[in-house]
This record gives C-alpha cells, structure tokens and sequence, in this order.
C-alpha cells in the first residue's frame, strides 16, 4: 500500500512539472515572438518614414536621376509588404499560442 501511494505522488509529481515546463516553454516562445513582432513593427515604421521622405524628394525635385528614386521606393514598398506579411504571420501564431485562462 505505502509503495502505491509513494508511486502515485511521484507520478502525480513528474506529470505536474512536465505540466509546468510546458507552459514556460510556450510562455518563453509568446515573450520572443512579441519582441520579434515589436523590432518588425519599429522596422516597418521607420521604412514607411524613409518611404514618405523619398516620395517628398520626388515631389520636390527636378532632378534627372528620379527613375533611380523611384527604384530606391519600389524596394521600401516591397520591404515593407513582406514586413507587413511577417508581423501578421507572427501575430496570428501569437493569438494560437496564447495560453488559455
């Protein structure tokens, strides 16, 4: 009977730390994405800064080299879409990892 017992509060031990590793794992996994989430977001701001400021140089300029602006423009949008792709990719594993209360 004690060895029963004994077996059964062990087993009951492990299985609650396994429990207990789980979750800080997917806890550690949540805290990295958001922070990777948050770079991407503050990248993806600072190219839509760079993006505006060239689009005004445009709009300034009579310079001959715009075609050369245009590209430098055409690289930030496509930049900035597949940032835009990347944070809803990682924003949608966040809301499927959330643990629930």
């Amino acid at each position: 009977m004690v060895l029963a017992v004994g077996s059964a509060v062990i087993l009951i031990g492990f299985l609650t730390n396994q429990e207990y590793i789980e979750v800080s794992e997917i806890t550690n996994q949540i805290e990295k994405l958001e922070k990777y989430k948050n770079e991407l977001d503050k990248i993806n701001q600072l190219n839509l800064q760079m993006l505006e400021d060239l689009e005004t140089k445009i709009t300034n300029s009579d310079d001959i080299h715009l075609e050369e602006i245009n590209e430098e423009i055409d690289v930030i949008k496509q930049v900035i879409n597949e940032n835009k792709e990347e944070l809803e990719q990682i924003i949608k594993k966040l809301s499927e990892m959330e643990p629930e209360p």
